[in-house]
């Protein structure tokens, strides 16, 4: 770390980055805390974040007002059933030397609002998957690489299910948190109210810069875990595959298959990542606890036996613990 004299303060420099940026993005978001950390937690740990939540509850608002604060380059792509691989990847045009030239797409940016990702055909969605995952996209055989830091952040609408093509469970994989949004409470809603229906607007302050992004990231990697909390994760995505020697009873009744090893990798991650938010220097299950739900609720799949029952995700997930 460069102007760190050890990770023990650069530690307590993550945790008051995380207070500023909290405090900065609760100017213009009102509640939301939960929301707030799960992103910034998936940020700090270099993944992407599925946003889940009925329209207006200020999804957009909140990924554009993290944008800002962080002074990083945001590009927002609105997903329609018409959009083409190429009108987020970018594509080769004819210049006037009669030569190919390759323009970029709006991916090529260092926050990316995917907005009603589950509005577009599977053809556009896969678009993302060398994106998210390779941090780079080719075109006409030529690979060109990101921006660094590279965080997409998608939202969807759970409700509207006319005209929407659900993610395939390979791109689901892809994000690290899958981050439902609730309605704000009543005196909630009424700050909501008086602050957006007058003239005046919060003026949002840069709190950290890219190259600080980036060495935060190295240091989540660098924070150590104990092997019982590592043990903790790896057991915990592997009590929800049906069938296999460590699974559980509700995983066997109630789950068609269960989540994979990166699974076990983003909790490992984010539980490092919270821990130092805290102020902690080393994560412990409580942690691995604090985010269980964020990592395994997309990651796996309920049977019709749990439908009919109405048990949800959620219910699985809080028995696994």
């Amino acid at each position: 770390m460069a102007q760190f004299n050890s990770d023990v303060t650069a530690v307590d420099a993550l945790a008051q980055a995380y207070k500023d940026l909290s405090a900065e993005i609760g100017k213009v978001i009102v509640g939301q805390e939960d929301v707030v950390r799960a992103v910034i937690i998936s940020l700090f740990s270099n993944g992407h974040a599925l946003l889940v939540g009925v329209p207006g509850l200020a999804k957009t608002l909140l990924v554009s007002t993290i944008a800002e604060v962080l002074d990083l380059d945001f590009k927002r792509i609105q997903f329609t059933p018409d959009l083409m691989p190429s009108d987020i990847t970018g594509n080769e045009i004819l210049d006037e030397d009669r030569r190919f030239r390759f323009t970029r797409g709006p991916v090529f940016a260092n926050i990316v609002l995917a907005d009603e990702i589950n509005r577009t055909p599977p053809k556009t969605q896969a678009a993302l998957l060398e994106a998210m995952q390779e941090r780079s996209v080719t075109v006409s055989g030529v690979r060109h690489a990101l921006p660094t830091p590279f965080f997409v952040l998608a939202t969807q609408n759970p409700i509207e299910q006319e005209g929407t093509y659900p993610l395939p469970e390979a791109q689901l994989d892809r994000f690290m948190f899958n981050i439902p949004l609730t309605y704000p409470s009543y005196e909630q809603e009424v700050d909501v109210v008086k602050r957006t229906t007058t003239s005046s607007q919060a003026s949002l302050n840069h709190i950290l810069s890219a190259e600080q992004i980036m060495e935060f990231q190295q240091l989540i990697r660098k924070i150590p875990v104990s092997d019982h909390v590592l043990e903790y994760a790896v057991g915990l995505a592997s009590k929800t595959r049906p069938n296999t020697p460590r699974a559980t009873k509700e995983a066997n009744s109630y789950l068609a298959w269960g989540a994979g090893p990166r699974a076990s990798q983003y909790l490992t991650l984010g539980a490092k990542c919270h821990a130092a938010i805290k102020g902690k220097y080393s994560p412990d299950i409580e942690d691995v606890q604090a985010i269980a739900n964020l990592v395994l609720r997309h990651r796996i799949v309920r049977n019709y036996k749990a439908e009919a029952e109405g048990v949800t995700e959620e219910n699985i997930i809080e028995s696994l613990l």
